[in-house]
């Protein structure tokens, strides 16, 4: 099926990632909308909002209820939901952005309860998964399909490497809704799931303490993927203890934040694009071929 969008509705387009889709779409010329809980521009740490804001419609809305923005998911060619949280307790969010070591590691430990959680459920369940499932329903449910378009639902997701740091419940609940997802956007014709899984993902200015990491995680993948068949490389010899997921962590490397919203922007000009996009395949959509033993893939492109 092919693809033609000229309007786009990115969920959380305020965010970390949802801005640099946003930078993405504008680039190609598209047409962006975002929705938030707040409905403000983005704005970089020190409070400044880039030229390019101007050109975005941000809407206030609230995910868990579709239909506050309702006529924007009509209007739209695809949407992008980028809203999620790694840890349980959102202030791990403003002490990133901040460079506040001290904050994350608070927030590591198990920080302040949450409101959400409180009220029943887990942040996990209800922002990776639930808030997703929503905007999805409405979307298939709402948008009119087109004969021979294939209008897409892309989801943030995210490669398993951050257990035992972070809870399993957060790449489960990932799974869940990329499962979800998928049997929405199967049950009615003219939709297509995609399921950009990055790795840590990384920006040097607007999230300081995420490059040093990101520098030994590169590191990581390069060295393993030019070691001999015949020698034992690190992650080799953690999968014989039974690990995964940082096995994972040491092979895939790290993706800066442009390059997750470029590679959506590609997945959803490309109707041929559908299923789990990993780093390796973010890496391909943007024409950068690499030779790190990343897992990423396109699962599901045909």
């Amino acid at each position: 099926m092919a693809s033609a969008l000229t309007n786009i509705l990115v969920v959380g387009g305020n965010g970390f990632i949802g801005s640099a889709v946003c930078r993405a779409a504008l680039a190609k010329g598209m047409s962006v909308t975002s929705v938030s809980s707040s409905g403000r521009p983005w704005t970089t740490p020190k409070g400044h909002s880039p030229a390019w804001t101007s050109q975005v419609n941000w809407r206030r809305g609230d995910a868990f209820n579709p239909e506050s923005f309702a006529s924007e998911l009509e209007k739209a060619d695809g949407v992008v939901h980028t809203l999620g949280t790694l840890l349980e307790d959102g202030a791990y969010k403003q002490a990133i952005r901040d460079g506040d070591i001290f904050g994350v590691t608070r927030s590591l430990m198990g920080g302040a309860s949450n409101p959400l959680k409180a009220s029943g459920g887990g942040l996990y369940d209800k922002l990776n998964r639930d808030a997703a499932l929503r905007v999805c329903e409405a979307y298939t449910n709402t948008a009119s399909p087109v004969e021979g378009v294939s209008k897409p639902f892309v989801y943030i997701s995210a490669e398993d490497i951050f257990r035992p740091i972070v809870p399993a419940r957060y790449i489960e609940s990932k799974r869940e809704a990329e499962a979800g997802i998928e049997a929405l956007v199967t049950a009615r014709s003219g939709f297509r799931g995609v399921y950009i899984r990055p790795s840590l993902v990384y920006h040097a200015h607007f999230r300081p303490l995420t490059t040093p990491l990101a520098v030994l995680l590169e590191f990581s993948s390069k060295m393993q993927a030019k070691l001999p068949s015949s020698v034992p490389s690190p992650s080799s010899i953690l999968r014989r203890f039974g690990m995964q997921s940082v096995p994972n962590a040491l092979e895939i490397p790290p993706v800066h934040v442009d390059h997750v919203g470029e590679a959506v922007c590609v997945a959803l000009e490309r109707g041929d694009v559908r299923g789990v996009v990993g780093v390796d395949g973010m890496r391909e959509l943007i024409g950068w071929r690499q030779s790190s033993a990343g897992d990423g893939q396109f699962a599901g492109m045909h």
